[in-house]
């Protein structure tokens, strides 16, 4: 895959005694084959470049109000070779070898330390796939000085296993693995699905789960069919799980917290400079005949709910239970005891897991679209039992398949 250089730039003007001196300074932009997007190419050390990308960075800040930055790509800005067709296995070397583009990795840092510096309220969050280590810590302590970094394992698994899985073959344990996957003095940012997954060619979380149902089903007047019960359900459980389990920060994408049935695809040749999916429709959570209300208010009170118990800055969590054959994942995080049944089709009585609770929010509710099969009222107690690592377990009523 070769670069195809491009042109350009900048002209500098230096005063000396009464002459005027022209300097020229060439800038190579080169085209990122993968992405179809220009890209600078070894030049992050040029005075000119990083005056003119950090003068951009202020600019959004003090002209247009920008809080914070989500700085793409930067894994093709780390490395020399822009990790194309490079596979990160987490070795070390990987990341502190010939191949990263140390100038690359100054320009962010001082970028992250000018922010911060003159901006202390906002935040920066690094897109990278490769996994580099310290980027999200101080500078002072030799980091990238990034916020946060996006667990982009996350959703990409989602989709994976909706794709490729049946219900009864997923994988408890791996899907714990990946959403806790990450070290523990970075922060992350947990999503279930972003533009990554909604463009043209691919589709919405929702629309993978409850496909063309979408466009008849989705009226409260029409009959819960299989299909839309399924979609609805699992929406909400990887939702809530990726929020409680998967980092200390949660990205909702555009329509993604009511399950928005179409993808995104922007004016281009191939549909004729269309703007037909150059949108989002959140018209469908105005309607009250429709069910996508019942994911919005889902959404709506998870959100609430962290606000309440902050479990997104808490300690990561203490998974419990992760049973491949009950296809149950129970853990703790924020003094607070999660339990999901990922089985498709069993639900239990009287399930043992540690610690004791009482239900203060639940998928099945019928204000979310569920069918409310579980008692409020009931007061659960947990007794001197050990179980799952804990010196006290509670025993669960019931717990009902999705």
């Amino acid at each position: 895959m070769s670069e195809v250089p491009c042109m350009l730039l900048c002209s500098l003007l230096f005063c000396l005694s009464s002459n005027l001196l022209v300097v020229r300074t060439v800038v190579m932009f080169y085209w990122q084959m993968l992405y179809v997007s220009k890209v600078f190419r070894s030049c992050y050390f040029s005075w000119e470049v990083l005056r003119f990308l950090l003068s951009n960075l202020r600019m959004w800040i003090e002209d247009y109000g920008f809080d914070g930055f989500r700085f793409d790509g930067v894994t093709s800005m780390l490395y020399h070779n822009h990790g194309i067709g490079k596979e990160f296995s987490g070795d070390y070397n990987e990341y502190f070898g010939l191949d990263v583009d140390e100038d690359a990795l100054c320009y962010l840092m001082l970028a992250n330390h000018m922010i911060n510096f003159l901006h202390p309220e906002c935040i920066t969050i690094a897109e990278d796939v490769s996994g580099m280590p310290a980027l999200c810590r101080p500078i002072a302590e030799g980091g990238g000085g990034f916020d946060y970094r996006l667990a982009m394992a996350i959703p990409d698994k989602w989709i994976k296993i909706i794709k490729e899985l049946k219900d009864e073959d997923w994988n408890m344990g791996n899907i714990v693995y990946t959403l806790t996957n990450r070290r523990c003095d970075e922060k992350y940012i947990a999503y279930a699905e972003s533009h990554d997954q909604a463009l043209v060619g691919d589709k919405t979380l929702a629309f993978r789960l409850m496909d063309a149902e979408m466009y008849t089903n989705m009226s409260v007047f029409t009959p819960l069919t299989p299909v839309i019960d399924r979609g609805i359900q699992l929406h909400k459980m990887i939702r809530l799980i990726t929020h409680t389990l998967g980092g200390d920060g949660y990205l909702n994408f555009m329509g993604n917290e009511f399950g928005h049935p179409e993808w995104l695809d922007f004016p281009r040749k191939g549909n004729n400079e269309s703007f037909h999916y150059a949108r989002r429709q959140f018209n469908l959570t105005d309607d009250h005949l429709l069910r996508y209300k019942f994911l919005n208010e889902f959404d709506r009170d998870m959100n609430k709910l962290e606000e309440k118990f902050g479990w997104l800055a808490s300690p990561p969590a203490f998974v419990t239970e992760k049973h491949e054959s009950n296809k149950v994942i129970a853990f703790e995080r924020a003094g607070l005891l999660f339990i999901f049944n990922f089985h498709p089709y069993e639900s239990y009585v009287d399930y043992r897991v540690g610690v004791e609770y009482k239900i203060i929010m639940d998928s099945d509710a019928s204000e979310y679209g569920g069918h409310q099969r579980l008692d409020h009222n009931t007061e659960y107690f947990s007794d001197e039992y050990p179980h799952n690592y804990r010196p006290n377990s509670v025993m669960v009523r019931k717990m009902f398949y999705f």
